[in-house]
């Protein structure tokens, strides 16, 4: 009989333990490889995977995750962008479920707990510089809502041994299987030196402005800065979804193909009198490299409503200089009339 009530519970224990595995599983315990690949594919996450940060991956199967091992960063990316841009109705009838309040106390223990685990800091990439930064948690500042993408809390952090160098961080908080789940990570303000002290300084314009809302047409006449640029990071998106993660550009001068790392996006945005297309600059980092950097122009149309990027440009190159890498200018555009956009 004791044999028997021991049998039952180490089965009871088993169960536990994988009831709270497929609820803890990333991307609600969908194949993440499937994910990676554009397909949705459920899963029993009886085949997990452990990354550095206590995260499990789900798999349908042991090939499925022997596959994804082989570059897991990229291939976690890629499951990103497809998840993303394929789950907007399903977070439109979930976002009912929850409150800001709500987000941000999820958020507040969200990083508390990755903070706890990384020797009290929260790590975070700066795509900018290129390495980790190690942040200390001051405090919410505000969550906004955007319906039928999620939640937005902007957070604010210092860094490690330096409480004057503020960043502002903001996170985005999505619906998913009746929980809430950390789809990105980004800096909105970084420290600057200005005036003999440190400043948070704004690196882009709006704290959703990756999110492809340009899909759904504004309410107003003209669109703003904010709608600019999300368009063109969708279309970075689409472009690395195509190359299975990477961002190749076809160098037109050269012919080159060069796989780039997207950073970010110049202001101002600017609107051409002439014919009424929009304009904006962005960082890229050639991939593998610190210091080769291409400033890229893309070009949208608008079209009832919508804006969508009609052609993209190479306008600086890097070359090497006096032993440095120096942005090259391929064209310029300072005939053209524009207004900015703000």
């Amino acid at each position: 009989m004791r044999l028997f009530i021991r049998i039952i519970l180490l089965l009871c224990m088993i169960t536990a333990s994988y009831a709270g595995e497929l609820d803890n599983a990333e991307f609600g315990g969908l194949c993440v490889m499937g994910l990676a690949e554009g397909k949705v594919i459920k899963t029993d996450c009886d085949v997990t995977w452990l990354n550095d940060e206590k995260k499990t991956y789900c798999f349908q199967s042991e090939d499925a995750k022997s596959v994804f091992i082989k570059d897991s960063v990229r291939n976690i990316e890629r499951a990103k962008e497809f998840y993303a841009v394929n789950s907007l109705s399903k977070t439109k009838d979930q976002m009912g479920l929850f409150s800001t309040k709500d987000v941000t106390k999820f958020i507040d223990n969200y990083i508390k707990d990755k903070s706890l685990k990384n020797g009290g800091s929260f790590s975070l990439r700066d795509a900018i510089l290129g390495r980790d930064l190690k942040l200390k948690y001051d405090e919410i500042d505000f969550a906004r809502r955007l319906h039928g993408y999620g939640y937005f809390p902007s957070v604010k952090f210092h860094l490690a041994g330096f409480e004057d160098k503020k960043y502002l961080i903001d996170f985005w908080v999505k619906p998913e299987n009746g929980q809430l789940l950390v789809m990105e990570e980004r800096i909105y303000k970084a420290p600057r030196r200005y005036d003999g002290k440190w400043v948070a300084w704004m690196r882009d314009p709006r704290p959703w402005w990756w999110i492809p809302a340009s899909e759904h047409p504004g309410e107003s006449e003209e669109k703003k800065a904010w709608e600019v640029i999300s368009a063109i990071e969708k279309n970075i998106l689409e472009q690395r979804f195509k190359n299975k993660g990477d961002y190749i550009l076809t160098d037109d001068k050269t012919g080159e193909k060069v796989t780039l790392e997207f950073v970010g996006v110049h202001q101002p945005v600017r609107r051409l009198k002439e014919d009424g297309r929009y304009f904006a600059c962005t960082d890229f980092r050639k991939h593998g490299s610190d210091n080769e950097y291409y400033d890229i122009d893309f070009w949208l149309n608008e079209d009832d409503g919508s804006i969508r990027v009609g052609d993209v440009r190479v306008h600086k190159v890097p070359e090497m200089k006096d032993g440095g890498f120096v942005q090259i200018e391929r064209y310029n555009f300072d005939d053209l009339e524009a207004d900015i956009i703000p």
